[in-house]
């Protein structure tokens, strides 16, 4: 049986295409519609499918715009089956993991109710069972504090916060206690206001960061106690506080999409009625190339940068190899690649390590995707934010990415076995998907995209 999960109407939209428990497809309505943050998917997305499954109530998500005072949406798409946001998100996370019993922790901004809710999840005669043990209702939402957030220090809300996240490292959390009482006490779908204006933002970032990161450890702490955890929801991109969640000594997995995009793969399995065979998240738009590894690394060392566009596109926000700007972490080439992206010259950037040198350029959590942050054992500076940390990404030899081979070439004419890794994209537009916008993205930047 077919099954395709949905996710539109708000932000992200998003299609997971499942066939007994496969997954043959997941891609992103922005990457082929060019709309980024595209709330409704696009026709192509719409496959044929024996069932089509949505991720949130309808009524009730409207029921709660309505009380919100926002403009109600519907979705466009006719689905047999449906279920509640958060249980997507939770879905999304424990269908994909290797676990037989953990806790879920979903936060994001807001679903239909819920902003933040704790599930139990185990496996009973081999059938995947999930059962909410506590949640937190709007208009209380972490994911609502770190938006209004955003938006106050001038970023764009539901689509800049990891910049917001950068810039905590910059600031110190000298207004903890305010942004503490905004987040307690405050409708944050209004809006932050009549902050002093002598306040600095990279302070109001970094104590903003420090609340979410405080509050997500009391989370754990009060209602996780399993050893294994699963986090998800938009906040579960928030790499710092997941690495302080890691610290704790939880076995941590999250699924690489784990917004709402995400959560059409949740509502796919929940539809499914079991675990899905979770392979790695290259489940996009596929490009077919014949990768010239020895010449990608050439173009490297000459110009210290080089565009990716080869396989199947990431499931995720984040680049993880096929559709990825590389560049040469022994060069001081932010300000190079920041420029070619169009970014503010603060923005870091992330390492991707071949796995076997991982422990010793880096100390802390680390895994495939992008989602800790760990301490720099080396000089790299083009690959370490501003407080001696990196967002690594480990490459495993088991990794089907072309990128593994270009950092195997690379490692074994430079002695380095690390590369400079972001999204092959410029800021504000959507990832590059298909062959055609790799072609666009080479003319446009004077970029080398290898094939």
């Amino acid at each position: 049986m077919k099954i395709l999960g949905v996710s539109e109407g708000f932000h992200d939209a998003g299609a997971t295409l499942i066939k007994d428990g496969e997954i043959l497809s997941a891609n992103h309505s922005e990457r082929i519609s060019r709309i980024k943050h595209d709330k409704w998917l696009h026709y192509t997305q719409i496959e044929y499918a024996d069932k089509i499954a949505f991720f949130e109530k309808d009524w009730l998500k409207r029921t709660r715009q309505w009380y919100a005072g926002q403009q109600r949406k519907k979705s466009r798409i006719n689905y047999d089956i449906s279920f509640y946001h958060h249980e997507s998100h939770a879905a999304s996370g424990f269908y994909t993991s290797k676990f037989d019993s953990c806790n879920i922790l979903v936060i994001d901004s807001i679903g239909e109710w819920d902003t933040v809710s704790i599930w139990k999840a185990w496996v009973k005669n081999g059938k995947p069972r999930m059962a909410k043990i506590k949640s937190f209702k709007y208009p209380y939402s972490i994911g609502l504090f770190y938006s209004a957030v955003t938006q106050y220090i001038g970023l764009k809300p539901q689509e800049d916060e990891y910049i917001t996240m950068g810039m905590a490292a910059y600031g110190e959390p000298i207004h903890y206690e305010i942004m503490s009482d905004h987040l307690e006490y405050h409708n944050n779908h209004k809006g932050i206001r009549y902050l002093p204006s002598c306040f600095r933002n990279e302070d109001i970032a970094a104590s903003a960061q420090s609340v979410v990161e405080d509050k997500i450890l009391e989370l754990v702490n009060e209602y996780c106690l399993h050893e294994n955890l699963i986090i998800s929801g938009g906040v579960a991109l928030n790499c710092v506080a997941n690495t302080k969640v890691a610290e704790l000594g939880k076995n941590i997995w999250i699924m690489p999409n784990p917004g709402d995009c995400g959560s059409s793969l949740g509502a796919a399995a929940l539809a499914y009625g079991n675990k899905l065979n979770w392979i790695d998240p290259y489940l996009g738009t596929e490009i077919k190339r014949d990768p010239k590894i020895k010449e990608i690394v050439n173009h490297l060392i000459d110009y210290s940068y080089c565009g990716v566009a080869n396989g199947r596109a990431e499931f995720g926000p984040r680049a993880l190899g096929n559709r990825s700007l590389l560049a040469d972490p022994r060069r001081d080439v932010r300000d190079t690649v920041n420029e070619i992206k169009r970014r503010q010259k603060f923005r870091p950037f992330a390492p991707s390590i071949l796995e076997e040198f991982a422990d010793k350029y880096f100390e802390g959590p680390m895994n495939e995707y992008m989602q800790f942050v760990s301490k720099a054992k080396h000089d790299y500076s083009s690959v370490t934010h501003v407080d001696g940390t990196a967002r690594v990404q480990v490459v495993k030899q088991k990794c089907k990415s072309i990128l593994r081979p270009i950092l195997e070439e690379w490692y074994e004419q430079t002695g380095c076995p690390m590369l400079l890794n972001t999204s092959l994209n410029i800021k504000g537009q959507p990832m590059v998907d298909t062959w055609q916008h790799a072609l666009d993205f080479d003319c446009k930047e004077s970029c080398c995209t290898s094939n």
